[in-house]
């Protein structure tokens, strides 16, 4: 019998690629195949709010968007400490002062974009570009500033640039949380049954890469913007940490913080006090709890 074939989104990032090698070339079980996009996140973005995709790589700012069609799964999520986006200029100077813009942005709808419009409510101007463009574009003088994140966060100095703001660290200062940043999404539509057989799929494929971490390098190396093996090290290293395992309910809350405060600034649709509600699925019996701090490394 021919299994049932859901349209699958992830980035080309070192950290999306490693988590899903496995399930993408049956090292471990699934009962779904797959038809794959693999594109940036913030066309992924787009695909998840227009529904053109059944499981998806997403933005928590996107999510926040798309929540009542889409749940999260309790694998697969980019949350941890230390892993923010970074508010870059060519010279020191005071974060404030970059709040004139324009500040590229890599997409409208990342959480990059989120935590900058937090961190500086009086910035109005952003320029939405490729991820990988922002470096070049502010050492070029095209922008002032812009806000990288993914491989840039390891290189930018090599363009002579200089950090304002670490913005992830702003955001673990004045909440206490992990940086919640993305994660893996289905749609409610595919009901619950469909939905936990994928989270117990992509559960089972990330803890085979943790295992097996070399199994993966031929398929997150043809992804990869950045192919020096130290940096996707470090991207993977920064990137899937316990929580990608297990969101727990650290994470969660995690997430729910992120959504009280773009409630607040006017970002998401305010839910009356409820923005975690039923944004994440239920953890099944049995399954592993909380994501272990020793495990959410820098």
């Amino acid at each position: 019998m021919a299994r049932e074939r859901l349209r699958l989104g992830i980035s080309p990032c070192p950290n999306d690629t490693f988590i899903f090698d496995a399930l993408l070339h049956g090292r471990v079980a699934s009962p779904f195949e797959w038809e794959l996009t693999v594109a940036d996140v913030e066309e992924l973005n787009r695909l998840v709010l227009a529904g053109r995709l059944d499981v998806a790589k997403v933005s928590f700012h996107a999510f926040g968007l798309a929540v009542d069609d889409y749940v999260l799964l309790r694998s697969g999520s980019a949350l941890g400490r230390g892993c923010g986006p970074l508010l870059l200029a060519r010279a020191p100077m005071a974060p404030e002062a970059a709040a004139g813009g324009p500040i590229a942005v890599p997409g409208s709808l990342t959480t990059a974009a989120l935590l900058l419009r937090l961190f500086l409510p009086g910035a109005r101007r952003f320029e939405p570009m490729l991820f990988s463009r922002i470096p070049g574009a502010v050492a070029a003088g095209e922008v002032p500033a812009g806000v990288v994140i993914h491989e840039s966060r390891f290189t930018y100095r090599e363009l002579g640039l200089v950090c304002l703001q670490d913005l992830g660290a702003w955001w673990e200062a004045v909440t206490g949380r992990p940086i919640p940043l993305g994660g893996i999404v289905a749609r409610r539509a595919l009901g619950e049954e469909r939905i936990r057989a994928v989270d117990r799929a992509l559960a089972a494929s990330v803890r085979h890469a943790r295992k097996h971490p070399d199994a993966s390098r031929e398929f997150v190396a043809a992804h990869a913007r950045e192919l020096d093996p130290g940096v996707i090290r470090a991207h993977i290293g920064l990137y899937v940490t316990a929580f990608t395992e297990e969101i727990g309910a650290e994470g969660e809350a995690a997430v729910a913080e992120l959504f009280r405060r773009a409630a607040a600034a006017g970002v998401f649709p305010d839910r009356g006090g409820g923005a975690g509600r039923n944004m994440v699925l239920s953890r099944e019996p049995g399954r592993p709890g909380e994501a272990t701090p020793d495990c959410t490394r820098r």
